[in-house]
């Protein structure tokens, strides 16, 4: 009976192999797929990590950190792109060393050029000015020759002194005209000559001076072209001189002695009289 169940058990297993082996040889299909594959990739490498951690653990007795790769390599990327940054920094800055070097230089040399032009410029108006004082020394040796050449002639020496006068050499005029005054004062030309040396003495500010020059030239209320202006210089003199009496006096013998006195001497004389605040 035991060996009847035996050999039953033995005919059940040598069929349960040879269904095995037909089955075996039926294709099956791949249960993993790419998927799949990638995540017991990503398993394995964590169970390696592990592996590590507890080994290090283990050898060092010391607490391990546990970074993942990826973080690493993220770290790894960031240290270079600060590297870049810094290569790059230093590069601009290079740069703008150079760049502010160049731009002293620029300025220094600016600086000193323009201190050299403000140095020509100034060289160049002492310059004119000497040369100035040189024609006007030479106009004025030239002139003074004139001068002594027509002294002791009334004529020439009034007609020199004019002439600076016209020219506005008023410093001038005014030694000339006063020589003039002193040597032929008695001459012709001589109440002429202090009527101009009065003119020139007005623009000297002297104006008790030349009231003075004016009195004697309109002495005897000359029929000359040049008395009414004369005249009219007197009462602008005594104004000046905070006379207003006395101007508004010498208005009245203006327009009494020469009534058709030129406009532009009567027109000056209105205005000199409303200054003066003289009664209508």
């Amino acid at each position: 009976m035991t060996r009847k169940i035996l050999i039953a058990s033995s005919l059940a297993l040598v069929v349960a192999l040879a269904g095995g082996a037909a089955w075996s040889q039926t294709p099956m299909p791949d249960p993993l797929d790419d998927r799949s594959v990638k995540r017991l990739e990503r398993m394995e490498k964590v169970v390696r990590e592990l592996r590590s951690i507890v080994f290090q653990g283990r050898d060092s007795g010391k607490p391990v950190v546990v970074q993942p790769a990826e973080t690493e390599s993220q770290l790894l990327g960031l240290a270079d792109r600060i590297v870049d940054l810094e290569e790059t920094l230093t590069a601009i800055n290079r740069q703008n060393e150079a760049t502010t070097f160049e731009l002293d230089q620029t300025r220094r040399a600016l600086a000193e050029s323009q201190a050299a032009n403000r140095a020509l410029a100034d060289r160049l108006a002492a310059l004119e000015v000497r040369t100035g004082k040189i024609e006007a020394d030479a106009l004025a040796d030239v002139e003074d020759e004139e001068l002594a050449g027509a002294a002791g002639d009334p004529a020439a020496e009034f007609a020199a002194a004019r002439k600076l006068m016209l020219d506005g050499d008023y410093d001038r005029a005014y030694a000339a005209f006063d020589r003039f005054v002193s040597r032929h004062g008695d001459s012709p030309n001589g109440p002429e000559g202090r009527y101009w040396l009065g003119k020139t003495l007005s623009v000297r500010g002297d104006h008790g001076a030349a009231a003075g020059a004016y009195i004697g030239a309109i002495r005897g209320w000359p029929k000359t072209a040049w008395a009414p202006d004369a005249v009219l210089e007197l009462s602008r003199s005594l104004l000046a001189l905070k006379k207003p009496a006395d101007a508004c006096q010498t208005l009245d013998e203006l327009a009494r002695r020469y009534p058709k006195a030129p406009a532009s001497v009567l027109s000056r004389a209105q205005a000199t009289r409303t200054q003066a605040k003289c009664a209508a």
